[in-house]
């Protein structure tokens, strides 16, 4: 019996030292990310914490002011306007960019000539993104003696300033948003062809039309790829910027109709040096952020549906 034991006991400290080989192997692996999170993110962040309850122009030390930023920013105009602005932008942007990619979704999802080139042309807009030549190009397209009014002009249709009316110029940003739905396409593409076609058979044989096997059947069964675009696209919109600040010019006008919360950030952050109210804005910014995420998370055991009948 001892001898058994002091057998095992060597095997086991072999067995040991080998697993912890493995740790330090992995740790080793993971180093470089780890150095990197703390270097740029979590470092970053507590920085940005501290700072938001200070008073800091870059230039000197900053100097310990307690909520007085939160105080102020529930007080300036501009932050109350930048919020306005964002928020009808994602209410708006959101929905309408999501039935613009399932619809185009469904229509793609068919066998037939050249779809393959009709599915890389509707994803490409997404490719170039929040790129500043794309901005530049919409801006040129929306100004006075822009594309869209010689368009017009050729109906005989009184163009408009579209980037220079106030009445106009946000909705010219939503439409650009609106255009560049070929990632949320390619990811409902990916739901669709997850549905079993005997579902499609099945509503077939029972008499259902196309109009009842999208909502009953179709519906139902993309809620989960719904929940995860709706959750992407949300965080994407709430923290626009370049376009904002392209077609703007940085001014967030006119009469700050263009003027989003992240483009309201740069200016106090970079323009006009106060950084610790930039900071507060930010931490802001992400508690907003958290807070539409979760109403989101919690609305979905009403509306998201898996196949196995299962909740988040």
């Amino acid at each position: 019996m001892k001898s058994t034991e002091a057998l095992e006991t060597p095997m086991i400290k072999k067995k040991s030292k080998e697993k912890r080989k493995q740790y330090i192997a992995a740790y080793v692996f993971l180093l470089p990310w780890l150095i990197g999170f703390l270097g740029l993110i979590l470092g970053p962040m507590i920085s940005s914490l501290y700072l938001s309850f200070t008073r800091f122009d870059l230039l000197n030390t900053p100097e310990w002011i307690g909520l007085s930023n939160f105080q102020a920013m529930f007080q300036d105009e501009r932050w109350i306007a930048s919020a306005k602005v964002t928020l009808t932008f994602v209410f708006i942007a959101v929905p309408t960019q999501l039935i613009a990619a399932l619809l185009v979704a469904v229509l793609l999802n068919k066998k037939m000539a050249g779809i393959g080139f009709y599915r890389t042309t509707y994803y490409l807009p997404s490719l170039l993104g929040g790129s500043v030549a794309i901005a530049i190009l919409w801006k040129n397209l929306f100004e006075i003696d822009g594309l869209v009014n010689q368009v017009l002009a050729y109906f005989n249709i009184q163009g408009q300033g579209w980037i220079s009316h106030p009445d106009y110029a946000l909705g010219t940003i939503i439409i650009l948003a609106t255009w560049q739905f070929g990632a949320s396409m390619v990811i409902f593409l990916a739901g669709l062809k997850q549905i079993p076609k005997e579902l499609y058979e099945a509503a077939a044989v029972d008499g259902g039309t196309k109009r009842q096997v999208f909502f009953r059947v179709t519906l139902p069964l993309l809620s989960p790829v719904i929940f995860f675009n709706l959750v992407i696209e949300l965080i994407k919109s709430i923290q626009v910027f370049t376009s904002a600040f392209i077609i703007s010019e940085g001014t967030g006008g006119p009469i700050n109709s263009t003027l989003f919360y992240t483009l309201y950030l740069y200016q106090k952050g970079f323009t006009q040096f106060e950084m610790g109210y930039a900071s507060a804005m930010a931490w802001v910014l992400v508690f907003i952020l958290g807070v539409m995420t979760l109403i989101i998370f919690f609305s979905s055991k009403y509306w998201v549906h898996y196949e196995d009948g299962g909740k988040l």
